[in-house]
């Protein structure tokens, strides 16, 4: 039996790295290649690796076509998770949406130009941080709510545009993973600004890197054995941890700094270091179906903890033993929090943006200089407690209906619903795939596929595109309102900020 030919990229990352390890277990039954970007870091990383039998490396860059297509070459399975990522991304979005957009659409380039459309399977690793803000009380969401990338967002911009391409693109067998944020040593490693843009009272369903391989491994190892089902191909999912892996920025704060015996977080950052809203994260209502597909949940947040405290090392044991002595809490709480504040001062930190007074920042991630002035210390900040209270989106059509009885008038309803219209007269009925005339709110026209539109939660490209026009269009748009208007205003100062030029990668 012919072995499985398996391409994957971001080997080097986050994720890559440990599906990588995952995926080498199999090399009796695969034959696996990684497109690696040249650089001593990497190589580093990969060298061990470089001399097992049934293991190729490609030194090349995702901006290179002819790398690309050398990688998917005879490829039956291709695993695309590399990429440019935050905060990285946010500081040069050019570049992002060259990485992050370009590749995608090299990759499907290559499937096509190989005659390789009934042969490859390509498995597309989106974000959470495509549908933005979810702040509560608007914390649980599903696969089909509206798009709405965070202002600034532009890693979650590239990530949007990759999936939009890749669903339109006519090829036969992909699948969209909108990978949620993932627990690990990675994530312990993190010192960042970033950590700041992240609401105290912000929550995420997180994933650990060990959960995320295991997942990979599986799908591959089930489409060998042809047991994924008609359900899963052409469809997208939100990758979670279930119940175990679902934490508040504030309760993980409290959790994490307790254990080395700091219980009161005034001692180690300020409340107003934190934004208010502007950062991507919601608990999800639909985990559980990829979890039941690819079975790959084990781990919990204390793996998280646990990796953050390994990573402090003897810091760990020496911290707990201070902060039992008079004062020691402060003391120990004083040097973290100087570490802190020095990157809120940094290129995306929240202090900067307050002390530069950068009128847009200050608005996207507080709302308004008077409502940043609003914010009570930390001793006074009174948590949300109301997590299991679930708010429903409505997708604007009849979702009890099996697919294969959606009809135009379904479409019709769901276009509406969106401040726009279908202009298409006729569509095959049950057809998800066919795309579709449409008009926005704004006047654009595009065409679009039903499963693009209802279940990615995509709309009007142009408004994608071009700028965070939100305050408009959740005047004239009830679906895209339902997640706007509850962290919202309606009377507060409208705005809107473009974004940037986008380039045609096709």
């Amino acid at each position: 039996m012919n072995k499985q030919r398996v391409f994957i990229t971001g080997v080097t990352g986050a994720m890559g790295f440990p599906a990588l390890k995952n995926l080498l277990l199999d090399l009796s039954e695969i034959d696996l290649v990684a497109l690696v970007c040249p650089s001593k870091e990497n190589e580093k990383i990969i060298k061990p690796f470089l001399k097992i039998a049934g293991f190729t490396v490609v030194w090349g860059d995702l901006l290179n076509y002819d790398d690309i297509k050398k990688c998917v070459d005879n490829a039956d399975m291709v695993l695309h998770i590399g990429g440019l990522v935050s905060p990285k991304a946010d500081n040069n979005p050019e570049l992002t949406m060259d990485i992050n957009v370009g590749s995608a659409v090299k990759i499907v380039k290559a499937i096509k130009e190989l005659n390789q459309t009934e042969k490859t399977r390509l498995v597309y690793i989106c974000s959470i941080a495509a549908t933005g803000d979810r702040m509560p009380p608007i914390h649980w969401g599903r696969v089909g709510d509206p798009i709405k990338p965070s202002f600034f967002d532009y890693y979650a911009m590239s990530k949007i545009e990759a999936e939009r391409y890749i669903v339109e693109s006519g090829l036969p067998y992909w699948v969209s993973l909108r990978q949620t944020g993932i627990i690990g040593p990675s994530m312990a490693d993190i010192e960042d600004a970033i950590m700041f843009h992240q609401c105290l009272d912000n929550v995420l369903e997180y994933a650990s890197d060990r959960d995320s391989a295991v997942m990979l491994r599986n799908l591959c190892r089930k489409e060998r054995k042809n047991e994924l089902g008609g359900n899963f191909w052409g469809h997208i999912f939100n990758i979670g941890g279930g119940e175990s892996c679902r934490v508040s920025a504030y309760n993980l704060y409290k959790k994490l700094f307790g254990m080395i015996g700091i219980n009161n977080l005034s001692y180690v950052m300020e409340s107003k270091w934190s934004a208010l809203r502007n950062f991507h994260g919601q608990y999800y209502l639909d985990s559980d179906k990829l979890n039941d597909i690819l079975q790959f949940r084990s781990d919990s947040m204390e793996y998280f903890y646990k990796a953050y405290l390994k990573k402090l090392g003897i810091i760990t044991v020496i911290a707990k033993i201070i902060t039992k002595l008079p004062g020691g809490q402060k003391l120990i709480g004083g040097i973290i929090k100087k570490r802190f504040h020095k990157l809120t001062l940094t290129e995306n930190g929240t202090e900067r943006f307050v002390k530069d007074n950068m009128e847009h920042h200050i608005a996207a991630f507080w709302g308004s200089w008077e409502a940043y002035q609003t914010i009570v210390p930390m001793e006074k900040f009174v948590p949300f407690s109301d997590w299991d209270t679930v708010v429903h989106i409505d997708h604007g059509y009849d979702e009890r209906k099996p697919e294969a009885e959606l009809n135009l008038q379904d479409i019709k309803n769901a276009a509406k619903f969106r401040g726009g219209e279908c202009l298409s007269e006729s569509m095959t009925t049950g057809s998800w795939t066919d795309k579709l005339k449409f008009r926005c709110a704004f006047n654009h026209e595009f065409d679009a596929s039903p499963r693009l539109v209802l279940e990615g939660g995509h709309w009007c490209p142009v408004c994608e595109r071009e700028s965070w026009n939100y305050y408009e269009r959740a005047k004239v748009d009830r679906f895209f309102a339902q997640v706007w208007y509850p962290l919202h205003d309606k009377n507060e100062k409208e705005w809107k900020y473009n974004k940037m030029d986008f380039k045609t990668y096709e």
